[in-house]
């Protein structure tokens, strides 16, 4: 209880922590209240095509008719699920991963870094690219895939924990005590490690997003739905007299990764209070 009352305190005293807060609840409010703030339908299609941002139309209407506001309030619905379904995912392995290597050691730890490395190296955007290009454009697919390619960070933080953590006391009684290994990784060591994953997962959610949008920007995000990429990705064409239907879907964009960038710094300020002090010299 105390570790949280103090965790609390030092991520609100981060001013990057506590306005990435506020931006991330006012996302939330827009993606759950989105058909009360939005005037129109995300689909609704009109005569009044390419209408620059008016009272009727705040941010226009695209090629289509269709209200930009309306669409961009119904897109963060999309951006929010792809970042906490792929992140959430990603952690989840990557800790699981993590703690077994980092608990086991030996040959099993050997090959697991060596796996860890090599998705390291390689440049994950384009695997995801290729993979989503061969099996399909289904919103799901797209986020099982950005998870299942994402983990290794995860895992390497988990890893670097566990193996600190299996030589504090605690853990020494609990061996001591007959308590089985995979007990004691799930019951003492997961819960004290994965703070420094949760912060970099926050990090990891904005990262999501922005490779959903680029995949909807390239003509490989799910169709069915509206989306931000797949909004820029419309605009394309038309953008050099309707600078309105690209302009605010990037901006929603760009504040979206910002704003858990900035949850992102404000846990590690918590997480570790002297490195910020060290940072902040």
């Amino acid at each position: 209880m105390r570790f949280r009352t103090d965790f609390a305190k030092r991520y609100l005293s981060s001013r990057y922590g506590l306005a990435g807060l506020i931006m991330f609840l006012l996302m939330l409010i827009m993606a759950l209240f989105a058909p009360v703030i939005a005037p129109y339908k995300p689909t609704d299609i009109s005569h009044d095509m390419l209408s620059p941002p008016s009272k009727v139309h705040p941010f226009g209407t695209d090629h289509l008719g269709r209200d930009v506001f309306s669409r961009v309030v119904y897109g963060a619905r999309v951006s929010l699920t792809v970042g906490f379904v792929a992140a959430g995912l990603s952690a989840l392995i990557g800790i699981v991963i993590g703690a077994l290597s980092g608990y086991i050691g030996g040959v099993f730890d050997e090959v697991i870094s060596k796996i860890i490395d090599s998705f390291l190296m390689f440049p994950v955007f384009f695997l995801i690219l290729i993979i989503v290009a061969v099996f399909g454009r289904n919103l799901v697919y797209i986020m099982l895939v950005i998870g299942l390619t994402t983990w290794p960070s995860n895992a390497r933080i988990m890893r670097a924990q566990t193996m600190s953590i299996k030589e504090k006391a605690f853990v020494k009684i609990a061996r001591a005590n007959g308590e089985s290994p995979m007990r004691i990784i799930f019951t003492h060591i997961i819960p004290n490690g994965m703070y420094p994953v949760v912060a970099n997962s926050a990090m990891q959610i904005g990262g999501a997003i922005l490779t959903e949008a680029a995949l909807s920007f390239l003509g490989l995000g799910d169709p069915s739905v509206v989306s931000w990429g797949k909004m820029i990705n419309d605009a394309r064409s038309y953008m050099s007299f309707a600078w309105w239907s690209i302009v605010f879907p990037g901006i929603f964009t760009v504040i979206t990764v910002v704003t858990f960038s900035f949850i992102g710094d404000g846990l590690q300020q918590a997480l570790y209070p002297k490195l910020s002090e060290v940072r902040n010299e």
